[in-house]
């Protein structure tokens, strides 16, 4: 099953739609109160059925009207004819958690490798030490020899990172941004795993999506402990949520373009558990094994990993350059756009949030 949400002005009322070939139907139009994903899976849940088992038993073929889908696809956020958002967030964006995992894959742990040690070589005046493996090295090998455990066992930990809330997220068409205090963005084309914590404590998920990650790697060159504040950025998910994908063996490739112009082109990515050190199962339990991460009716994000980047082999980015990341039987390829913040070298002024207290003099 494949599922977006999006909006039509000038209703502000959020919407859910099901795709099939070239139709979009409204779910919404079947029950109003079905104006997110979110809803709609915990009604499913308090009917004692998956989200497709409750979806499909709504007669929504006989009762909802259709749209086109490519034409929905054509819109920019803001345009009258309707735009599609991210395909899951919760209705109050701070019980949304975006998180992931990286090192996951083999092309991605070279290049983060590559750009760790060309750092060292700057820093460092003993040639054998720039000869010793980093940590990200030392990362990935954990993963090769602990991340696909026997059922039942748990594995080695992946690395892990927080990039922050629901507001954060950027669908279809949308702007990803780059900061003032940020010299460029970096595309992190991957597969992400959404996921509902249910009144029962368990993590649902509900399906994948495709996803822009969105990361700055020339923060993360200076000194790679600054790879946490790197990633604290606007990313982006979808079009769709797609429920039945197995994450196995998945393909695709990214593509960047200034107007016509292609800038890069990945070639082919390999995603899913056969091109990975780590099994989903490993990375959903280390997760999820936290239990501030198991509270009730929370939404869950996370990345699974990129396997390439086309940092180093482009250009600094540009405003309204285009990125475009497709993966097989994924649904629509997930579509954004570079935006620059203007540059601000004004610091952050924190205010008092009392009066000062007072001395006594007399005291």
């Amino acid at each position: 099953m494949r599922l977006i949400q999006f909006k039509i002005p000038p209703v502000v009322i959020l919407r859910v739609g099901l795709i099939e070939g070239d139709s979009v139907f409204d779910l919404t139009d079947l029950n109003l109160s079905w104006d997110n994903i979110y809803s709609i899976f915990i009604e499913a849940r308090k009917a004692n059925k998956t989200l497709e088992e409750f979806i499909d038993s709504s007669k929504f073929r006989q009762y909802c009207r259709t749209m086109n889908y490519g034409e929905l696809l054509k819109n920019r956020p803001g345009d009258k004819g309707g735009w599609i958002l991210p395909p899951i967030n919760h209705p109050d964006p701070e019980d949304c958690m975006v998180t992931g995992t990286g090192l996951t894959h083999l092309g991605s742990m070279s290049q983060r490798d590559k750009m760790h040690k060309s750092h060292s070589a700057v820093q460092l005046k003993n040639r054998d030490e720039v000869k010793q493996k980093t940590d990200s090295q030392k990362m990935f090998e954990m993963g090769l020899e602990g991340g696909k455990p026997e059922r039942g066992k748990r594995g080695i930990a992946p690395e892990w990172f927080y990039k922050g809330n629901g507001s954060i997220l950027r669908g279809y068409n949308d702007f990803l941004d780059i900061p003032s205090f940020s010299e460029d963005g970096g595309e992190e084309p991957e597969i992400v795993g959404c996921y509902i914590i249910g009144e029962d404590g368990v993590p649902y998920r509900l399906g994948f999506a495709i996803a822009n990650e969105w990361s700055d790697h020339i923060t993360e060159r200076v000194n790679y402990l600054w790879l946490a504040p790197s990633k604290l950025r606007t990313c982006s998910i979808g079009p769709e949520l797609v429920t039945n994908q197995s994450f196995k063996d998945i393909r695709g490739y990214c593509r960047i373009y200034r107007g016509n112009n292609m800038l890069y082109d990945s070639g082919e990515l390999l995603t899913g558990e056969d091109n990975m050190s780590h099994s989903l199962a490993n990375l959903e339990d280390h997760h999820f094994k936290y239990p501030q991460f198991r509270t009730p009716g929370d939404v869950h994000i996370h990345f699974f990993g990129t396997m390439k980047l086309s940092f180093g082999n482009r250009s600094a980015f540009q405003d309204d350059d285009k990125i475009e990341i497709h993966f097989d039987s994924m649904g629509a390829d997930l579509v954004n756009y570079v935006r620059r913040i203007p540059k601000d070298s004004a610091p952050v002024v924190v205010q008092k949030g009392s009066t000062t207290p007072r001395i006594n003099a007399g005291a």
